[in-house]
């Protein structure tokens, strides 16, 4: 006969991790937050305010309008390694070395409220 306590200690344990790795309400604004402030210190001046493309910094080829179906077409995971590597023969620079992983997610997350 198995032992109920341990069967009861491993409901509990994956209970608590399922709950403790959802993110609440809190984190998810928290996040958005923290991706806005991101992307007004790293990103704006080329991709503008609401991400058209249209900052202050122009270039060619011109920079992405992350509001354009060609940009909102692509998976999430497509457009995370876009802003961790950059992008070949444009001027999408590698923010790996400057962002970790949570904040490139943070201002993705930011991106996808822009209005379309």
């Amino acid at each position: 006969m198995k032992c109920p306590s341990l069967y009861v200690l491993c409901m509990l344990t994956t209970v608590y991790c399922l709950v403790m790795s959802s993110p609440s309400l809190a984190a998810n604004e928290r996040n958005l937050v923290r991706g806005k402030k991101l992307y007004e210190k790293y990103c704006l001046a080329c991709h503008g305010p609401q991400g058209r493309g249209d900052g202050a910094r122009q270039f060619d080829p011109p920079v992405a309008d992350l509001t354009s179906s060609d940009v909102l077409l692509k998976p999430d995971s497509r457009l995370l390694k876009s802003i961790h590597d950059g992008r070949p023969n444009t001027a999408m620079d590698a923010w790996k070395s400057k962002l970790s992983d949570e904040a490139i997610r943070d201002v993705l997350a930011h991106v996808l409220t822009f209005p379309r």
